[in-house]
């Protein structure tokens, strides 16, 4: 096959490949002749061509009007059931075009070539780049309506639709995840927003409270613990846990600490009196009040951030600062406060 081709090529570059050979030129000499390249199930039956491309053409158009009414469901609130439903469907109608246009209307006849003991000439992989490219093109010049004026609108309207829902990712956090909603000076409050005074908590009881006016701030949620002065006196102090986080007050002893698990985040809400512990109850993380409440048990990693804490002369109590570290699981916490 060292002699020049049958059909023309284009050579694109010093070293880059040979392309060319339409569909219906004809083929290299060690091709059988009676191959037929163009043929396709429906190419002797223009009439029902047609009407399959409509066909194909309205099963997409299903696949827009889901993309459309996902994003006008959406917009107006979503719902979820409706959604799926609108997402299989789209997908569905638009995949079972593609079906029948590739089993109907694609030229489908396999055609083989000898592969010769030789080593392939520039000649030869021109053969083959050529031959590759005789069904897309006749796939995309012969079906022109169904790819320029059909597909591509279609793909664009669903394809838009489907990244719709990226909207209720919300706004960047920003530094948002390092900051809660303790001020100086909030009062401790409870769910029902009644503010807790130095002593109505007992030696050994807790309650779960929020700042001032923030009730529905899930992050800012804390809880806080008489753990009795005796106790408090042999409270090991770490790095962070700074003179002044706790209320003394007669027989009291008051710290309060973020209720938000360093783990996993969910709500810290099981307390062992005895042993003076806090416990996650989705995983079994363990913290110990004593140390600051620093893990003990489970997969947490890190301690419980602590509320540096005060008391108003009217005895209510209050925060004096923020939490001292970023609440949550310790994955939020990457880099450092600005």
């Amino acid at each position: 096959m060292s002699e020049e081709l049958p059909f023309p090529r284009v050579v694109t570059g010093t070293h880059g490949p040979e392309e060319g050979a339409g569909a219906g030129t004809p083929w290299p000499g060690d091709v059988p002749p009676e191959q037929d390249d163009t043929w396709y199930p429906l190419r002797d039956d223009p009439w029902r061509a047609r009407r399959v491309e409509l066909f194909i053409a309205l099963l997409w158009g299903v696949t827009a009007a889901c993309g459309t009414g996902l994003m006008a469901v959406y917009w107006m609130g979503g719902q979820a059931q409706l959604e799926g439903a609108l997402l299989f469907c789209g997908f569905s109608a638009l995949g079972a075009g593609l079906v029948i246009w590739a089993r109907r209307l694609v030229p489908g006849q396999e055609v083989v070539g000898s592969r010769g003991e030789h080593t392939s000439a520039p000649e030869d992989r021109s053969g083959v780049v050529g031959s590759l490219s005789r069904g897309t093109d006749a796939m995309l010049s012969r079906r022109g309506f169904l790819v320029k004026r059909v597909l591509v609108p279609v793909g664009g309207v669903f394809g838009i639709a489907a990244l719709w829902p990226l909207a209720s990712l919300g706004s960047r956090p920003d530094r948002a995840l390092f900051h809660t909603k303790w001020y100086p000076g909030a009062r401790l409050v409870t769910e029902d927003g009644r503010a807790v005074h130095v002593d109505d908590i007992v030696v050994g009881g807790e309650l779960t409270v929020f700042p001032e006016g923030f009730i529905e701030d899930p992050m800012s949620a804390a809880v806080v613990i008489n753990i009795g002065r005796d106790k408090l006196q042999a409270h090991t102090v770490n790095g962070y846990n700074q003179a002044g986080f706790e209320v003394v007050s007669g027989g009291n002893g008051i710290v309060a600490f973020s209720k938000i698990c360093t783990h996993a985040g969910c709500p810290v809400s099981l307390f062992n009196v005895l042993a003076m512990q806090l416990i996650c109850p989705c995983h079994q993380s363990t913290f110990d009040i004593l140390q600051d409440c620093a893990p003990v048990f489970g997969p947490a990693s890190r301690p419980l951030p602590q509320l540096p804490l005060g008391v108003r002369p009217d005895g209510y109590l209050i925060a004096t600062r923020d939490f001292v570290e970023p609440v949550g699981p310790g994955f939020w916490d990457r880099g450092s406060e600005p």
